[in-house]
């Protein structure tokens, strides 16, 4: 029999790859130590609020919540490390953090029940996790200052505060899930919400709260996904390419695609193509115009093709 050619292969497997892409999505959700009753009810309710979405989006979430007295750092090391031992390079890893945070001006910690964790620990145990894709969403207070050591080339920070020095409540997290149920957030129409979507949208309404409130805001939201300088609470000069291609949370005919085994290759392919485009447009500016065209036409027709299968 004869074998195929060496450039024949290398593009089977690069197609067997695609086909497996994005197969599960890990989430992590944890609400820490609230100290008073108020904010106690309001960490437990956000987490249960994520649970419930992020369990309704297909059979490929798996989901994993720690809140009130199981919010423990050792909880939390045995919960990255079930994840770190089953996850694939192929799944995404969604970590969210909803509580309180301290800054010293040196180290960030995140306040669990008992013994804190530092976000250089954190760091450690997400780096365990073999996706290659990961979000680490912090809403705590001082959140900024956990940035610099959770930080690197795969893996997205969001922190509901610019810096480790804004250190009141925050309520960054309200607006974050509330991103995640509301599907205005869905801008570009993709039953689909990314993280750059539900950043966007919770950032702007988290103003939006302090101008109706007569407040001088305290917080304000910052984000890195390129791996490495400082934060920024806008896209652009190639920050916001990862949030813009990590999908959060599908919906609408995404939602009822992925729990059909029949029709999931096809919205793995959706999400393939749309990442594609995204790509493209970030890279526009260094390459050939026609081939930025050619490259951006065929990608466009092609995601027209597969919307209409998944439309039947």
């Amino acid at each position: 029999m004869r074998s195929l050619p060496r450039h024949a292969l290398l593009l089977s497997l690069i197609c067997l790859s695609a086909l497996h892409a994005h197969a599960a999505t890990w989430y992590v959700i944890v609400a820490g130590l609230g100290g008073e009753p108020d904010y106690e009810q309001r960490f437990t309710g956000a987490a249960k609020d994520l649970d419930r979405v992020f369990k309704s989006s297909g059979e490929t979430a798996h989901v994993f919540t720690m809140s009130g007295a199981q919010a423990t750092a050792d909880k939390f090391r045995e919960t990255l490390a079930g994840v770190a031992r089953d996850a694939k390079p192929e799944d995404d890893f969604v970590l969210v953090l909803i509580g309180h945070g301290s800054f010293d001006g040196v180290e960030y910690k995140f306040n669990f029940v008992g013994p804190d964790l530092t976000a250089a620990q954190v760091a450690e145990l997400c780096d365990r996790i073999a996706a290659r894709r990961q979000l680490v969403v912090n809403t705590t207070s001082a959140s900024g200052g956990s940035i610099p050591a959770l930080e690197r080339p795969g893996r997205a920070v969001i922190a509901a505060t610019k810096s480790g020095t804004e250190k009141n409540a925050t309520v960054f997290a309200r607006y974050w899930v509330e991103a995640l149920q509301d599907p205005a957030a869905d801008t570009d129409k993709s039953d689909s919400i990314s993280a750059m979507e539900a950043f966007t949208y919770a950032a702007r309404k988290t103003a939006a709260f302090y101008d109706s409130q007569k407040r001088l805001a305290t917080e304000h939201a910052v984000f890195d996904d390129v791996g490495r300088g400082d934060p920024v609470r806008e896209a652009g000069n190639g920050q916001g390419q990862l949030m813009a291609n990590l999908t959060v949370l599908r919906l609408g005919g995404s939602l009822q695609a992925s729990n059909d085994p029949s029709r999931r290759a096809l919205l793995e392919r959706k999400e393939q193509l749309e990442q594609k485009i995204d790509t493209l447009k970030y890279q526009k500016a260094a390459m050939d115009p026609e081939d930025y065209k050619k490259q951006l036409t065929a990608a466009l027709v092609e995601l027209a093709k597969v919307q209409q299968e998944l439309d039947k």
